[in-house]
C-alpha cells in the first residue's frame, strides 16, 4: 500500500463512484474534509498505539488490587498498632533508607503502606514496605511512583502510554496524537452534522443511529460517522487532560495557569522562619526528602533548629494523625514526614474513587496544632476542573465505571480508525492494474475561500501552533509534503502533455 496522492488531480482510473459531496465554492467543508483526511492517515496509528495502552492503562486500578492483593490486604482480625509503631516496624526492616511518608490503611483488611525514599530507584520513585496493622509483619516490598502512589504493574502501563518505554524521545508520540485527537473529533463531528443537514429527508435518528440498509463504503462512512459522534466529546476530553501532561504543550499550560492563578493550593509547613519546599497533595517532590537522605528533622522542645531524630519524628504520626482527622482530613491519607528542622507534617487527602475532595493540613508534630489547611472548597475553579479531569482520565474518579467507560471509549476509537481506513481503502482504484489507495479530497480548498476567512484560518493555525507546538510543527509539516507532491502532479501532467503534443500523428 503506498501513501496518496496529495495532489490528484481528479480520479480517471476507474475508482467506484467516491466523489466528494458538492459544495458552495465558498464553503468550508472541502478544507475540513481535506485536513480530516490527511490528519486521520498519518496520525491515526500513533492514536491506535495510544489508544491500546492508554485503554490497558485505564483498567490499571482494578488490575493492581488483583495482582497485589497479598501486599494490599489482609486477614489479620482484631485493633491496628498505634501508626508510629508500624512505621517502626517497616524502618527495622530498611535501616539503610529513610522514610518519607506513610498511607496509613483506611479500612480494616488494608495493610498500612510505609515509603522510603531509596537512591537507587528512578525519579519520582519511592520503596513501599506493606505492613500489617495488627501482626506488624511486613506484606512485602514494592516500587512505588508519583504521586498517585502506583505499583510496578500499573507503572509499566502508565510509562508504556506515556513514552513507549523509549524516555523523553519516546513522549513525542503520546503527544503528537493528543495534539491531533481533538482536531480530528471536532473536525470530523463538524463534516457529519454538514453532510446531515444536507439531506433532503432527515430524521434525527439518521445522526446518531447506524444505518442496516446501507452497504458498501456508504455503510462503511455510516458506522464511522456515528461511531465518531458518539464519542467525540469524549475524545475532546482526553485530548485536553492528555495535553496537561504532555512536554511541550503542557509547559505552556501550566505557564498560562500560574500566569492567571489557576495552581493548585499546597500547604506551608514552615513552623519557624526556616524557608522549606511547600507539601501537599501527595505530591513526591514535595516531600523535602528527594535526593536527600539525611536525617530528618521536627522541631525540638527548646530549639527550633536542632534537628529531632527519625525516631522521634516517627513517634508524633499518631498526634498528626489524630489532628488531622479533627480536622476533617481523614479516610485515604498520606502523610509526609518533615525532612528539615522548623518544618510540618503534611496529612493531604489521596485520589480515591468518588472523592472529588482533596483537603490537605500542615500539622506542628510537637504540638498537634494545625498550622496551615488547604481546603478543596477554595480552590480556583481552574485547579478543580484539572484535579477532576486528572482523576478521570486516570480511570479513578468514578472507580470502576469510570475505567470501563475508558476501556469502551479506547476500543471504539480503535473501531473508528479502522472504518476510517476502510473508507480510504474503498475508494482505490479498481482498474488500473496496479496496487493502490483511495484518491484524497480535491486539493485547492483554501484558495477557494474568501480572503478574510483564508487570514482567519491563517491566524488560528499560527496560535494553535503556538500553544501546541507537535499540532504546528507537524501541520506544517504536512503543507510541506502536500505542496511538494501537488508541484511533482503538475510537472507529470505538463510532461505528459508534452509527450501528447510531439507525439507523430497517423500516416496520410
Amino acid at each position: 500500500m503506498t501513501l496518496p496522492d496529495l495532489s490528484h488531480p481528479g480520479d480517471t482510473t476507474g475508482s467506484p463512484p467516491t466523489t466528494d459531496p458538492p459544495t458552495s465554492p465558498h464553503s468550508w467543508q472541502p478544507l475540513l474534509r481535506r485536513l480530516h483526511f490527511y490528519a486521520g492517515v498519518l496520525v491515526a496509528p500513533f492514536l491506535v498505539v495510544a489508544a491500546v495502552t492508554g485503554g490497558l492503562y485505564a483498567i490499571a486500578p482494578s488490575l493492581e488490587q488483583l495482582v497485589y492483593r497479598d501486599q494490599l490486604h489482609t486477614d489479620s482480625a482484631g485493633d491496628a498498632r498505634p501508626l508510629a509503631e508500624q512505621v517502626g516496624a517497616a524502618t527495622r526492616l530498611r535501616p539503610d533508607l529513610t522514610v518519607s511518608a506513610v498511607r496509613p490503611g483506611a479500612r480494616a483488611g488494608d495493610t498500612t503502606r510505609v515509603l522510603f525514599d531509596d537512591p537507587s530507584l528512578g525519579e519520582s520513585q519511592r520503596l513501599a514496605v506493606f505492613i500489617d496493622p495488627v501482626t506488624l509483619e511486613s506484606r512485602g516490598e514494592l516500587t512505588s511512583y508519583g504521586s498517585s502512589a502506583s505499583l510496578p504493574l500499573r507503572t509499566w502501563l502508565s510509562v508504556a502510554h506515556r513514552n513507549l518505554h523509549l524516555g523523553e524521545p519516546g513522549r513525542v508520540y503520546s503527544e503528537l496524537a493528543a495534539s491531533w485527537l481533538w482536531v480530528i473529533a471536532l473536525g470530523g463531528l463538524a463534516l457529519w452534522i454538514s453532510a446531515y443537514r444536507a439531506r433532503k429527508k432527515r430524521r434525527i435518528a439518521d445522526l446518531a443511529a447506524f444505518d442496516r440498509t446501507a452497504t458498501g463504503r456508504t455503510r462503511t462512512r455510516n458506522r464511522h460517522g456515528v461511531i465518531g459522534i458518539w464519542i467525540a466529546l469524549g475524545l475532546v476530553f482526553l485530548s485536553a487532560t492528555g495535553l496537561t501532561w504532555s512536554k511541550f504543550a503542557g509547559d505552556n499550560v501550566s505557564d498560562l495557569r500560574t500566569a492567571l492563578n489557576w495552581t493548585t493550593p499546597a500547604v506551608d509547613t514552615a513552623l519557624t522562619g526556616s524557608s522549606s519546599a511547600p507539601a501537599g497533595h501527595g505530591d513526591h517532590s514535595a516531600h523535602g526528602g528527594q535526593g536527600d537522605h539525611g536525617d530528618h528533622g521536627a522541631r525540638g522542645d527548646n530549639d527550633p533548629d536542632v534537628p529531632m531524630s527519625p525516631t522521634a519524628s516517627v513517634a508524633q504520626l499518631d498526634r498528626v494523625v489524630d489532628t488531622a482527622r479533627e480536622a476533617g482530613v481523614d479516610g485515604n491519607v498520606e502523610v509526609s514526614i518533615p525532612a528539615a528542622p522548623g518544618t510540618a507534617f503534611t496529612v493531604a487527602q489521596t485520589r480515591q474513587p468518588w472523592q472529588f475532595a482533596q483537603d490537605s493540613v500542615a500539622v506542628d508534630g510537637t504540638t498537634g496544632r494545625v498550622v496551615d489547611e488547604s481546603r478543596f472548597a477554595d480552590w480556583p475553579l481552574a485547579a478543580k476542573l484539572s484535579t477532576w479531569g486528572i482523576a478521570l482520565h486516570m480511570g479513578i474518579l468514578f472507580g470502576w465505571v469510570n475505567q470501563v467507560a475508558l476501556l469502551l471509549l479506547a476500543v471504539a476509537l480503535v473501531v473508528l480508525i479502522v472504518r476510517g481506513y476502510q473508507m480510504w481503502w474503498q475508494r482505490r482504484p479498481r482498474r488500473t492494474g496496479r496496487r493502490a489507495v483511495g484518491r484524497p479530497p480535491v486539493r485547492g480548498a483554501l484558495r477557494r475561500l474568501p480572503a478574510p476567512a483564508v487570514v482567519a484560518v491563517a491566524v488560528i493555525a499560527l496560535a494553535v501552533g503556538y500553544v501546541v507546538p507537535l499540532l504546528g510543527v507537524s501541520l506544517l509539516v504536512f503543507l510541506i509534503i502536500d505542496a511538494g507532491l501537488g508541484l511533482r502532479a503538475r510537472r507529470r501532467v505538463a510532461s505528459a502533455a508534452g509527450r501528447t503534443v510531439r507525439a507523430p500523428g497517423p500516416d496520410r
